[in-house]
């Protein structure tokens, strides 16, 4: 396992360990590699992913080898209707010895937190995330507990199924840094995962063993820290204003970004810079981000849903007609 150091060559060691850890989770995850490069983005960034995909397409596996290369405790919530928010965040206990409240917490006391199939919760329990994500700290019986770093939440929810699920409220929506649709893999990468899958194990165990530590949990905090000192020019903090502004009068949205928008853009292509080992931000970087961090914030108009329109067509066609910085 490697940790960073104060080599003058700080930013291309950082790419090549960047590099090498998307190598080890590839050990594990087939393809996808967009997925796999938007999270460790919002890892990098220090924000939250909301990853929706149907069942079996390896939202588990991702994250279980995301921790395993990171050395990283990992910790699972599987969301039901009957979950309540002390199943989340923790509870008090009597001692019946010392006659006192004990507190025992929650799944949410780890670093990467699976929240499976958020949306079958109802927004009392989702709600119970609201602080933990925003502040790093769970709150229990007056006492303010902190959560060890770094902490990422990795929640999913199925496309397909409305029955028996809950809307997430738009409080909920925002604290999520990036939101990541998981496609179907390819033919081939898919005769892969069934190849992977079948040979030399059964039953249904993660494919797990080929997948080493490559940076320790401080190592990652540094890297959390190169990533928020990166030199982002006022130009582009600018265009990423611009084209959040934009999606809240844009023809085809009911609703545009909030402030959140184009901070998370910003934090988001600070990340990407990194990911490229340069030191500074281009628009590209926004560019390449904008879908990721903006579709969770806005929404469909009815009339756009009537005729078919797809989020993402409507997105790409701010992005072309916002003009970015030249200099």
């Amino acid at each position: 396992m490697n940790d960073l150091n104060d080599s003058p060559d700080l930013i291309s060691q950082a790419g090549q360990l960047l590099t090498q850890l998307k190598t080890q989770i590839g050990n594990a995850v087939v393809g996808q590699t967009p997925v796999v490069e938007q999270t460790l983005i919002a890892l990098l960034a220090s924000g939250h992913v909301l990853i929706e995909g149907v069942p079996g397409l390896g939202k588990t596996l991702l994250v279980r080898a995301l921790a395993q290369a990171l050395s990283l405790k990992v910790g699972r919530i599987q969301f039901t209707p009957d979950l309540m928010p002390s199943d989340v965040t923790g509870h008090a206990v009597l001692d019946p010895e010392s006659r006192t409240l004990r507190i025992v917490q929650g799944p949410v006391f780890t670093n990467l937190l699976l929240a499976d199939e958020i949306n079958r919760a109802p927004a009392k329990t989702q709600s119970a995330l609201l602080e933990v994500m925003q502040e790093y700290q769970v709150t229990l019986e007056g006492q303010t507990l902190t959560l060890p770093r770094p902490f990422l939440v990795l929640a999913t929810q199925n496309p397909l199924e409305t029955e028996g699920t809950y809307p997430l409220p738009e409080a909920q929506l925002d604290r999520f840094l990036i939101k990541i649709d998981m496609p179907y893999p390819s033919q081939s990468e898919e005769v892969d995962i069934v190849l992977r899958t079948t040979t030399d194990q059964s039953g249904d165990e993660l494919p797990l063993s080929n997948v080493t530590p490559v940076l320790t949990d401080q190592a990652v905090l540094g890297l959390q820290q190169i990533v928020s000192r990166q030199r982002v020019d006022r130009g582009v903090v600018d265009y990423a204003v611009r084209i959040a502004r934009a999606t809240r009068e844009w023809p085809g949205l009911s609703m545009g970004s909030g402030s959140r928008g184009p901070i998370a853009l910003v934090r988001a292509a600070k990340a990407v810079a990194l990911m490229a080992a340069r030191s500074f931000v281009l628009p590209d970087d926004v560019k390449r981000v904008a879908l990721p961090v903006l579709r969770h914030r806005v929404a469909l108009s009815a009339d756009a849903q009537l005729d078919g329109r797809r989020l993402d067509d409507l997105l790409l066609a701010i992005l072309e007609a916002t003009a970015a910085p030249r200099d």
